[in-house]
């Protein structure tokens, strides 16, 4: 018998209805643009992560960075909204999730008929379910109105209430969440990261396929350089996965999970020419964008958020495939913003890649807590939807790699080294540079890891961190951020020693 109650009875439910039935239902909140796109402006603007909580249950270990609800008031809650919905009307969806054989999640979601824009982005951003009449492994019961903002999760039976907050961001990764516990459970690990393969011809000259996850807080570049096409010409290419949830197994396998991307729009223009011709696209839906009386779309106009959303089709991103799934994850990168002294890229070992995925060094944006836009923030794995202890993942990915030594992990800085702005165009070309293996490395004596002194076609001794700061002040710098790394991977006990340590000082680590 389950805890949480994952079926709603209701005056009316409006059982699946189509994409067309969905944008009728959601009319009277739509403002149609000038291509024939939907937008619609909901009242929160941003997820609820102070409000979200985990349930604390048998079988289930709460992490350090996670809140957690007494089943008592889980199920009062879930008690009072059932009771409220007898008598509304429902809309119930089914979906799916991931498309694999050996990993696909069939996800139900039941929301008042009011708030039908958010099944309707959702459901672009979907697939068809194999069965819809079958038990659904996952399930959300979202009531927008309620008048507390209160989402709920139960990790075992992963069910999801969603109360108050009318942003679609909130439907979106209450399944995502579930389905990263999800690949957990089988040995895996789930991450908040894009995917692509770059074909390129290597350093010795042969034409290889080398697949990427990019991991990156939502404004520090990840969907930027997912959806780069890193000015490759035939037969070189890029062909893009994913640009937000990604399921690993231990043999580096990544599953796709999405057939659309959920992208932030500000200052999108033309000179993003793939995110910007699947924007202009009559498919694509927004959230929270300003849309003129004529309906003409204005990216750069911040009044109603900065974290403007738009749910665009894979189909119609130039540069994606048939495939959503990475058969290995060749190369991984984490994506830092920072600007003072990490450099441009540096190359880590194992233990390396575990720490800095527990650190998840990045700037805050608007779309988690727009109060702290712009200032540091740490996140384990960049990933806000964690569920159980932190550690376990940071050990998990220790012995993936230890266990796949063809897998290469990285750290990718987009902000700017000593106040040297890294654009774009460098970080695409590192990138490009790591998939051809024709970096030149030398060790950093402060941190252990390589940083590059030789890239083609760049000068990349313009970006030594050194050079921007004398002796002194570059040693406090060290310093200081070796200390709060310290203290921030310190807060995870049962981390492994190796990783803890790789942090320090190269002649303590030996």
């Amino acid at each position: 018998m389950r805890f949480l109650q994952r079926t709603v009875e209701a005056r009316n439910i409006i059982d699946n209805p189509s994409l067309e039935e969905l944008r009728k239902l959601a009319s009277h909140k739509e403002r149609t643009t000038k291509y024939g796109s939907a937008s619609y402006i909901s009242q929160m603007r941003n997820r609820s992560a102070k409000a979200t909580f985990l349930v604390d249950c048998d079988g289930f270990q709460l992490g350090v960075d996670q809140q957690g609800m007494a089943p008592e008031k889980a199920l009062a809650l879930a008690a009072q909204v059932q009771e409220y919905l007898k008598d509304k009307e429902v809309i119930k969806v089914d979906r799916q999730l991931c498309l694999h054989q050996a990993c696909n999640f069939h996800c139900r979601l039941y929301i008042t008929k009011d708030y039908a824009s958010i099944p309707f982005q959702w459901l672009n951003m979907t697939f068809e379910p194999r069965n819809k009449h079958n038990e659904p492994d996952f399930v959300s019961i979202y009531v927008p109105e309620w008048p507390e903002r209160i989402i709920f999760c139960h990790p075992i039976e992963k069910t999801t209430y969603i109360l108050g907050p009318d942003y679609f961001g909130e439907c979106k990764k209450s399944f995502l969440r579930k389905a990263m516990y999800a690949i957990k459970e089988r040995g895996g690990l789930g991450f908040h990261a894009g995917s692509k393969v770059l074909r390129v011809i290597n350093k010795d000259g042969e034409l290889v396929e080398v697949g990427f996850i990019m991991f990156g807080l939502s404004g520090t570049g990840k969907t930027t350089l997912t959806m780069h096409d890193h000015g490759l010409r035939e037969p070189e290419k890029v062909m893009i996965r994913q640009d937000d949830v990604v399921l690993m197994n231990e043999q580096g396998y990544c599953y796709g999970t999405e057939n659309g991307f959920y992208i932030k729009t500000e200052g999108l223009d033309e000179s993003q020419r793939v995110l910007y011709q699947a924007a202009i696209s009559p498919h694509a839906i927004f959230e929270n964008v300003m849309v003129l009386p004529d309906g003409t779309i204005d990216f750069n106009n911040v009044e109603l958020t900065s974290n403007g959303r738009g749910v665009i089709l894979r189909s119609e991103v130039l540069g994606t495939d048939d495939k959503i799934d990475l058969e290995k994850a060749n190369k991984i990168i984490f994506i830092t913003r920072r600007n003072d002294i990490i450099p441009p890229v540096a190359k880590l070992t194992p233990a390396q890649a575990a720490a800095y995925f527990m650190l998840g060094e990045s700037i805050e944006t608007s779309a988690g807590d727009p109060t702290k836009a712009g200032q540091s923030k740490r996140e384990v794995g960049t990933n806000p939807f964690i569920m159980g202890p932190e550690a376990e993942e940071g050990n998990r990915l220790l012995n993936i790699l230890k266990a796949n030594p063809d897998m290469e992990c990285y750290i990718l800085n987009t902000g700017a080294v000593g106040g040297k702005k890294i654009t774009i165009h460098l970080s695409t070309e590192i990138m490009k540079a790591i998939a051809k293996d024709n970096i030149k490395w030398e060790t950093d004596a402060d941190w252990g890891y390589q940083v590059a002194v030789e890239i083609p076609d760049f000068d990349i001794s313009a970006y030594q961190p050194s050079q921007y700061y004398d002796a002194q002040t570059y040693a406090e710098l060290v310093e200081k951020l070796r200390q709060e790394r310290r203290a921030w991977l310190n807060k995870y006990q049962g981390l492994q020693e190796e990783i803890l340590l790789a942090i320090e000082p190269p002649g303590l680590r030996d």
